[in-house]
């Protein structure tokens, strides 16, 4: 997701065999609720997928079309705001109690947890079929739990791998590296043959803290992170002050562009698929513009796991992302049973239609779906996800706001050499804790 997309993802903390968070949202009275006349029931769903490059966009008034075709005493109306202004938007209808019966949940997040603690969200266990949750892929529905009630179905996820070019790779006779050794030894020579070892759009800051909190998950692993998460303390600590050093001793070895606190995430992409660096270290939202015909990068490009490191604590099968977008209700929806009904249809057609068009990775099952129009990159991913023990979402989702910030410009403050490990660590320990329940 291109940070545009990387909003639209609900970044729900999904963690497939630990505790997990999703969001939910105060209920409403408004007129924007659920309604009846002449036998038929109104729902009103709100969205932001209303941007020309986000594959949601155009499947989702289709699905709503489908739907209403399907269910003539069932009707949905849909509203759908860009996302910022969105982002207002539902925030002003839940402080005013006027949310609508279903709308998009930036999940998981600081964004929504003030609603979870109202317990104003319609609580689906009563509503879901077993049949229902038995398509959903394995570990998916536990993302979507809060204190083991579910509030959401989810339709895709995203998860962040190294991608690779094998053509630059090979030409400085480099290998695809698998631990921090071979990950140093690709950086230096690449940087003999003359290549950029990997890009970064550092002027926007968050793809800078992808590789921090990566190399974080690889050192500390994630249990560790998840504990310093709730008590920022633990941050300064030996295993986070080496994953500091790491990434340094990197930067310090030339592993990015000298462009990088200028190039934008946008430039960053398009060096990339111009073949301006041999790596990204990116979520799968990247795939269709590095396999796209006008992109060099085209066959030269492989994805594969971040590398482990010997004496680190994190595993292969430990992911960054995991987020899933997802639908939430208004607890005072008057037909809870037709709106998760709807739900239910709305999800698992997103999840599998969005797949197929490149909107992100399945929550649901897909047995039977013919990916032949899949990109090797976008199957690739999917084996990966099939691979994961737990996932981390993106940290700024993680941290309240405020601490979010600082936590990225510590680390640029750390790949610019301005800070030591040592000093990094001891200001991350006094980030607020984050707001989210585990």
């Amino acid at each position: 997701m291109k940070k545009v997309l990387k909003g639209t993802a609900c970044v729900l903390l999904a963690l497939s065999l630990m505790a997990s968070v999703t969001a939910c949202s105060k209920g409403s009275n408004s007129s924007t609720t659920s309604g009846t006349s002449g036998g038929k029931i109104t729902l009103t769903i709100w969205d932001q997928s209303v941007g020309e490059t986000d594959p949601t966009a155009k499947l989702l008034p289709e699905v709503v079309k489908e739907w209403n075709e399907k269910h003539p005493n069932v009707q949905v109306t849909r509203n759908g705001t860009s996302g910022e202004q969105y982002k207002t938007k539902i925030k002003t209808a839940l402080a005013a109690n006027e949310a609508p019966d279903v709308f998009y949940g930036m999940g998981g997040g600081s964004f929504m947890q003030p609603y979870i603690v109202g317990g104003n969200c319609l609580v689906l266990d009563d509503y879901l079929s077993q049949d229902t949750l038995s398509k959903l892929r394995p570990g998916m529905i536990e993302g979507c739990k809060v204190n083991g009630k579910i509030y959401t179905l989810p339709c895709y996820t995203h998860i962040a791998n190294l991608y690779v070019n094998t053509y630059l790779f090979d030409k400085a006779g480099a290998k695809v590296p698998t631990n921090y050794e071979e990950l140093l030894d690709a950086v230096k020579k690449l940087k003999a043959a003359g290549i950029t070892p990997a890009v970064l759009g550092e002027k926007d800051r968050w793809p800078g803290m992808y590789w921090f909190d990566i190399i974080a998950m690889r050192q500390a692993g994630n249990a560790a992170c998840i504990e310093a998460f709730k008590d920022p303390k633990k941050f300064d600590s030996p295993d986070f002050i080496e994953a500091a050093r790491k990434l340094q001793e990197l930067a310090k070895a030339g592993l990015f562009n000298s462009s990088m606190f200028s190039m934008s995430y946008d430039e960053m992409l398009n060096a990339y698929n111009n073949e301006q660096g041999a790596m990204m270290f990116q979520a799968n939202w990247v795939n269709a513009g590095i396999e796209d015909s006008s992109s060099k990068t085209k066959g030269h490009v492989k994805v594969v796991v971040f590398p482990v490191f010997s004496d680190g604590k994190g595993k292969a099968s430990e992911f960054f992302g995991g987020g899933q977008d997802g639908f939430y209700f208004s607890a005072n929806t008057t037909s809870p049973k037709d709106a998760v009904e709807f739900l239910t249809y709305l999800s698992e057609q997103l999840g599998t239609r969005g797949y197929l068009a490149g909107a992100g990775l399945p929550c649901w099952d897909t047995t039977g779906l013919d990916t032949s129009s899949l990109s090797e990159l976008d199957k690739t991913d999917a084996k990966l996800l099939d691979t994961a023990t737990s996932f981390i979402t993106w940290w700024d989702n993680i941290f309240p706001a405020e601490s979010a910030e600082t936590h990225k410009n510590l680390i640029a403050e750390l790949l610019a050499n301005k800070i030591t490990p040592q000093d990094f660590c001891k200001q991350m320990a006094q980030l607020k804790p984050t707001e989210l329940a585990f």
